[in-house]
């Protein structure tokens, strides 16, 4: 007998909705900017932990209700990477995290990738993407305060994002190291 009345969340992220990651969009702008989904959550919508610039954090739950986390909820293998604010808006823009495979781009054609190439495959390499295009949109947003060289330290601003840095911190510690 197949049921769906206990399918969890699988811990891919193309299955988050768009509406689902508005409403953590939502809880991020007054909590925190960075998230975490937890893996070990029970329902279909994951719950996640918010980190604010002081490091205070707070959990929700899939209906976005406080949570009081167990210990190893939200460390490790239990856990997705840590997303920030322009992540979480960048994968609502391009409607959710799915992103990557055959959507619209903005010159109204459709990407090549598909969900069966390598690209639509893993977590890490979907945060990634949505790494690159928040990089590159607040690049093009501040191309005009940019130092002329910046581009060479892309590989070294990605870097600083993945481990949890927005777009503006990860382009103002390049800057002070480099310029």
């Amino acid at each position: 007998m197949n049921t769906t009345r206990t399918k969890r969340w699988t811990g891919k992220m193309d299955s988050l909705t768009t509406d689902y990651l508005k409403d953590v969009m939502g809880k991020m702008e007054v909590y925190g900017d960075r998230v975490q989904f937890g893996l070990t959550s029970p329902g279909p919508r994951p719950y996640y932990q918010l980190t604010n610039s002081s490091e205070k954090k707070m959990a929700f739950d899939g209906n976005n209700h406080l949570l009081h986390p167990k210990e190893d909820e939200f460390v490790g293998v239990n856990s997705t990477p840590i997303f920030s604010l322009e992540q979480i808006k960048a994968a609502i823009a391009a409607g959710g995290f799915r992103s990557t495979s055959g959507t619209r781009s903005s010159s109204g054609t459709r990407s090549a990738s598909s969900g069966g190439s390598p690209r639509g495959g893993s977590v890490a390499m979907k945060a990634k993407d949505l790494i690159d295009a928040a990089r590159y949109e607040y690049f093009r947003s501040n191309r005009q305060i940019m130092p002329d060289g910046i581009g060479e330290h892309s590989a070294e601003i990605t870097e600083l994002m993945l481990k949890g840095s927005s777009a503006a911190d990860a382009f103002g510690e390049v800057i002070k190291r480099h310029f």
